[in-house]
């Protein structure tokens, strides 16, 4: 297994989506964020099935800097419980995954 995680996080408009991916790294907590538009939820809230049309983002980091990521995605996402997902990479391009590392590492 690599040392990178993919995560998945949604967002209520585009506002949100750069705000969220400029920060992140900026911060160094992501190496890339890219934002995909226009993704279609259906999920549970209160009790009620509930739709809404959101933005997906897909950031990549290292597992070392996994916990600082999901603490400033906190603070900075207007949703009361942001959809925050981790995946381990289990294979990529070795160059790839040592600039990511790197990027968020140095």
């Amino acid at each position: 297994m690599t040392k990178a995680l993919i995560v998945y996080v949604t967002a209520s408009s585009r506002k949100e989506a750069d705000k969220i991916a400029q920060a992140l790294v900026a911060e160094k907590l992501a190496a890339c964020v890219t934002i995909v538009p226009e993704v279609f939820s259906r999920y549970r809230w209160k009790g009620r099935i509930e739709k809404a049309k959101e933005l997906l983002l897909i950031l990549k980091t290292s597992p070392r800097r996994y916990p600082a990521l999901e603490k400033r995605l906190r603070q900075l996402h207007s949703y009361d419980v942001p959809e925050i997902i981790a995946v381990p990479v289990e294979k990529g391009n070795k160059k790839y995954i040592r600039w990511l590392n790197d990027s968020v590492n140095a």
